[in-house]
């Protein structure tokens, strides 16, 4: 095959990767065949996961935008894969010009997808680290974001739920909460228990299969998750109910979504 631009050297292009193929699922076109062939056998097992993956994105892009208009210019975005197909510094940059991204994610392939994309975009950095990293915040780019005491907006989009019960996910996003600055924010996304409980099990179980496993949590597990927060209305809901651009595309059944989501704002 012959390796595209955006391609670093050296990346194998015989296996899948999971940030290209949620670029499947997300209908961008930063993938390969390998990858659309693992996106295909798992839709098999669950047909609306591109839809729910597409929730999910469009969450963040009215989270940004909510985020942007009201004077935010810094995002961190912690588990963020590859920065394609909407990706929050192009979000940002229609209202604010001069916004500040750091991609954060500890997939060395996504991590050297996005140095590659982004090398000529000195308003964005790329960090390769994990939430679950103690020295997350001490990152050059990271510290650099927080250091001059503007309000920052922290991104966990369906990262959270990869953190297992014995890690603390709740201990880890107080830590980030303990260091912001004042008038900072928290966009979560999480997978929920409630919401699909007849397909919960067997999503997890096909995650268990995987180098990350997944930890679906209950509707008052993510929401003690903005502890600190002040939470923005309507508060924690299914991704499709949080400020939708328009009142009808939440649909009947917006619990078929998997997901959870809020923003909060530290006071």
């Amino acid at each position: 095959m012959r390796r595209p631009s955006w391609v670093p050297e050296g990346t194998d292009l015989d296996k899948p990767n999971a940030a290209r193929v949620y670029d499947y699922y997300l209908g961008g076109s930063h993938n390969f065949e390998v990858d659309r062939e693992m996106a295909r056998k798992a839709i098999a097992l669950w047909p609306e996961l591109p839809q729910i993956m597409r929730s999910n994105r469009a969450f963040l892009r009215r989270a940004v935008t909510f985020l942007a208009e009201r004077g935010i210019t810094r995002f961190l975005d912690v588990g963020s894969g590859i920065p394609t197909f909407g990706a929050v510094h192009e979000i940002a940059r229609e209202i604010s010009p001069g916004a500040q991204v750091v991609y954060v994610d500890r997939d060395p392939v996504a991590v050297a997808h996005s140095r590659l994309m982004l090398a000529d975009d000195p308003l964005s950095a790329v960090v390769q680290a994990d939430l679950r990293d103690a020295d997350l915040l001490a990152h050059p780019e990271v510290a650099g974001l927080l250091a001059a005491g503007e309000p920052v907006a922290v991104l966990l989009v369906a990262v959270a739920h990869f953190v297992s019960d014995d890690e603390d996910p709740w201990k880890l996003v107080a830590a980030i909460r303990d260091a912001l600055p004042p008038g900072s924010a928290l966009v979560l996304s999480h997978a929920s228990l409630e919401g699909r409980p007849d397909q919960a099990e067997d999503h997890q179980k096909l995650y268990r299969m995987t180098p990350t496993p997944l930890t679906m949590r209950t509707h008052e597990q993510i929401t003690a998750m903005f502890d600190g927060f002040e939470l923005v209305e309507p508060g924690v809901v299914y991704l499709p109910q949080w400020r939708p651009d328009q009142p009808e595309s939440v649909g009947e059944h917006p619990e078929r979504m998997a997901g959870v989501a809020g923003v909060g704002f530290r006071p």
